[in-house]
């Protein structure tokens, strides 16, 4: 396993933590003051409204929106619900909502997706709380082991032991860190958990719903503890306080794991010194380079992210098929890397470049499975189809990368275009006839672009001489260098 890193940069406003391996970034996370993440909290909410046509209910948890909780993700917990035993009563996908909750109810729910475009906060009553070795599931009887635990023995004696000291009404999955660990360690982590859980559940007796019950750890001490089994060795940050936190936290919470703490107290920059900086840079990319002289590009929608492979400049040694498999092999890492490093999650689509042997569709689809089994998040992928087309899906629970980085372009709103000079030269010219027409001036002041300005008086000057010599009027152009090209303003002067 490749040794790791984390390297944090922590500032008033906001946190960021770029993680490496072998010295190559491979994800990025970044926390603002103010946004920071509610996935792992957990709430007592209450039902605001039923919703039968989708099987769900809306729940509010003291959020400026309520949060959506689909019929399959409900688990009713024995504590608020004494009728049901949790330990078996639970409802899978295919159920109807109705019946199940009712307005006004009450009930534990966890957050487990961040509103996303327009998409609201998502919830579930199937809590899961993540230890140091085990993730301990109240209300289910489900076992459980990691997938990056490969060894088949390993595998059943993990799952022996959690079915040994698994009590009843709790499930257990065992985390990477838990492959060779003895029964009695993961014991400890179970009761561990087990406090936790029933703190919870007194702490929703004597609340009033909505209220928070648990919190989730904040995002530096998250993402250490989700990655210390990714051969973590070395932790570096340039803020003191935090120093000091994170290795009472070391100390406390992964006692064995020997990873080494490292307080950066250079003059320059922490992400500078890395050489962090500059790829940050270029996660905002739209078009990526490969080494071959091919190129991939990722455009983003609110329901998937599609990514297409091009041959660009690579003209290959050999025949047209071998040319598109040698940059179709090479797109797959570039692919695989920028889902993880940019954490696109949702439906992805694939378009490679395409390939008229079977054998090559199959060579690339198996190269990308392989290569995809390094995220450390879920990810599925169905076969290339006849079109080239890959469809994955890989599991989303906070913004992408790029989302956090950037926001809506205000002059193309998103859409990643906007008017040519020519059409909204010819808009003015429309705009300005029509209040003519309507009397609304003897004088015309137009406000509007430099270039579009320009481009008025060189090529459309006897438009706007027609215009004033038909109605009588006096035309005035105003370059104004803060007006985007699309924007202009006419101001009539009687």
């Amino acid at each position: 396993m490749m040794a790791s890193e984390l390297v944090i940069n922590v500032t008033y406003s906001e946190t960021r933590i770029a993680f490496l391996e072998n010295g190559t970034l491979v994800e990025f996370f970044i926390e603002k003051k103010n946004d920071r993440s509610m996935v792992g909290s957990i709430y007592k909410g209450k039902v605001v409204r039923i919703v039968p046509g989708m099987d769900a209910a809306f729940i509010d948890i003291g959020l400026e929106k309520s949060a959506f909780l689909y019929v399959g993700d409900i688990i009713l917990d024995g504590m608020m619900y004494e009728a049901f035993d949790s330990s078996d009563f639970h409802f899978e996908a295919g159920e109807r909502i109705e019946g199940v909750l009712e307005d006004g109810q009450e009930l534990i729910v966890q957050v487990s997706r961040e509103p996303i475009g327009q998409k609201g906060t998502r919830v579930t009553s199937k809590v899961t709380l993540p230890g140091r070795l085990l993730v301990l599931m109240p209300g289910t009887n489900h076992i459980g082991v990691s997938r990056k635990i490969e060894d088949e023995e390993e595998r059943k004696r993990l799952a022996a032991v959690m079915k040994d000291i698994c009590p009843k009404g709790y499930g257990l999955i065992g985390r990477t860190a838990s492959e060779g660990k003895s029964a009695d360690e993961l014991e400890t982590d179970l009761n561990f958990l087990k406090r936790i859980w029933e703190s919870i559940q007194e702490k929703a007796k004597g609340s009033r719903a909505p209220a928070i019950l648990h919190q989730e750890l904040g995002i530096i001490f998250r993402v250490v503890r989700d990655l210390h089994s990714h051969n973590l060795k070395k932790v570096i940050v340039d803020d003191e306080f935090i120093h000091k936190r994170l290795e009472q936290f070391l100390k406390e919470y992964l006692p064995e794991e020997g990873c080494e703490v490292v307080y950066f107290d250079e003059r320059d920059p922490i992400f500078e010194v890395y050489g962090i900086e500059m790829e940050i840079a270029k996660l905002l990319q739209r078009k990526i380079w490969l080494k071959s002289g091919g190129y991939i590009v990722l455009d983003y929608t609110e329901a998937l992210t599609v990514i297409d492979v091009n041959t660009g400049r690579y003209l290959g040694k050999k025949d047209l098929e071998d040319t598109i498999l040698r940059t179709n092999l090479e797109a797959v890492k570039e692919i695989a890397y920028q889902i993880r490093l940019r954490n696109i999650g949702g439906i992805i689509i694939v378009d490679f470049i395409d390939m008229e042997r079977k054998e090559s569709r199959e060579t690339v689809f198996q190269s990308l499975m392989d290569t995809l089994k390094k995220d450390r998040i879920k990810t599925f992928a169905y076969p290339i189809s006849e079109l080239g087309l890959v469809q994955l899906t890989r599991k989303r629970t906070r913004h992408n990368v790029v989302n956090l980085l950037t926001e809506v372009c205000p002059n193309c709103e998103g859409s990643g275009y906007v008017k040519s000079r020519y059409t909204v030269c010819y808009e003015v010219l429309r705009e300005l006839r029509s209040a003519c027409r309507k009397g609304e001036g003897k004088i015309f002041n137009i406000y509007l672009s430099t270039d579009v300005a320009n481009l008025l008086y060189e090529e459309e000057r006897t438009s706007l001489e027609q215009i004033e010599s038909t109605y009588g009027t006096k035309v005035n152009l105003i370059a104004n260098p803060n007006f985007a090209n699309d924007k202009f303003q006419i101001e009539g002067i009687l």
